[in-house]
């Protein structure tokens, strides 16, 4: 037994000293070390990493504050040239479910070829022609490259909605957070530069500038995808959660590319009702929760709704939906379904309700080809208890449009 206790004591200190050792390689690149000494003290003394050990150093780093948001993502771009083909392949020896034709997995990593070979065959070269030259029909192929790259969007949105949530449930952070702001700065900068192609006024270079850093950071996110991101979903997720994530797909969409086909695991499929069974009974009247549910589906708006925790637990399902949901956010923090930029608003909106400041708040924006109006309001009970809040969104073009009069007997 006391053998068992000092292996296990062992062991730990390997683990204790194994994390040390990867921190201070981080630290070590932060404070401008020379990067082959980083990678040969990193051979010499630990010469590989876990999934498990990545995600551990980038919960503490984000925990600590020791490195700022901007340096932590800089960090997280060189660590792959540290790393690269250093990593752990913890399930080489098991089956793998992501090699099966429409896992979400296998269906990612197929979207990734199909991105790395328009960037290859067609943003990169049509690029180098518009570093020659930049007339008109150089600035369209390039326009062409965009519009198609444009379709990261799903990808990310996939990533964001599907699989970053049940990390989270999983008590792994770091990869979600990170991987969500630099997804927003790829985005953003594929819509500049889209913006200073369509408006061209001579200015190449920042468009070259633009493209490359595009180039750099999308090729960079794959790398991440694939080598730590997919590994650490595949050891946590259940084959359950898969399934859940690959039907939740098709409502977001896909890049480039559909699934190879429909992913059917070797076994029953999930054992779940759409509905329970009962009746609800209200103060106005009594619904089954059937009717109950359709009901709220076919309203002609979009409801979430937050409990007093800010935890999701409950949003409509209609048929077209403005914003995309999956029922990956249920149990999730509203703060945690927000682009990381915005979620100071979401805090601050979420303090004057607590607060009693505010009961409600109101927004109106353009997307895509709708007008949306985005409600919320503070949900409290007999005794004006906060216990949560309701997102109204609706799409009142049409309502707009609306004049004169149209009676029910008309």
């Amino acid at each position: 037994m006391s053998e068992f206790i000092n292996n296990r004591k062992k062991q730990i200190q390997n683990m204790t000293n194994r994390l040390t050792i990867l921190k201070q390689t981080f630290r070590d690149i932060h404070n401008g070390r020379n990067l082959d000494e980083v990678k040969g003290h990193f051979d010499a003394f630990v010469g590989s990493i876990t999934i498990d050990e990545l995600g551990e150093l980038q919960h503490d780093f984000e925990k600590e504050k020791f490195i700022s948001t901007e340096d932590l993502m800089r960090i997280y771009h060189q660590h792959s040239d540290i790393f690269n083909g250093k990593m752990k392949d913890e399930a080489s020896n098991a089956s793998k479910p992501e090699e099966q034709p429409g896992h979400p997995v296998h269906t990612f990593k197929l979207e990734n070829r199909e991105i790395e070979k328009l960037i290859e065959t067609q943003l990169e070269v049509h690029l180098k022609q518009f570093m020659n030259d930049d007339r008109v029909d150089r600035i369209l192929q390039l326009l062409e490259d965009i519009n198609l790259l444009l379709d990261l969007d799903k990808h990310y949105s996939r990533k964001e909605n599907l699989i970053f949530p049940y990390l989270e449930k999983y008590g792994i952070f770091g990869p979600t957070t990170n991987m969500w702001r630099i997804n927003d700065f790829i985005r953003d900068a594929i819509k500049d530069a889209k913006q200073k192609l369509v408006h061209y006024t001579g200015d190449k270079q920042s468009v070259i500038e633009l493209l490359q850093f595009v180039i750099q950071e999308v090729i960079g996110m794959i790398y991440k995808e694939e080598h730590i991101l997919f590994p650490m979903a595949l050891k946590n997720f259940t084959e359950d959660e898969w399934v859940k994530i690959a039907h939740e797909s098709v409502e977001i969409g896909y890049c480039l590319i559909a699934p190879a086909e429909e992913w059917k695991p070797e076994r029953k499929g999930l054992d779940e009702k759409e509905m329970t069974e009962g009746f609800i009974k209200l103060e106005t009247g009594i619904l089954s929760l059937k009717q109950l549910e359709l009901l709220l589906n076919h309203l002609p708006i979009d409801i979430t709704f937050i409990d007093q925790d800010d935890v999701v637990r409950y949003f409509s399902h209609g048929k077209e939906r403005i914003f995309a949901r999956t029922k990956a956010i249920i149990g999730r923090t509203v703060q945690n379904c927000h682009p990381p930029r915005s979620v100071h608003v979401v805090e601050e909106l979420l303090a004057d309700f607590k607060a009693g400041k505010k009961d409600s708040e109101d927004f109106w924006i353009e997307f895509k080809d709708k007008y949306v109006y985005i409600r919320y309001f503070a949900v409290r009970d007999e005794e004006g208890t906060y216990v949560g809040t309701l997102e109204f969104t609706q799409n009142i073009a049409p309502i707009k449009m609306i004049n004169g009069e149209k009676r029910i007997l008309s």
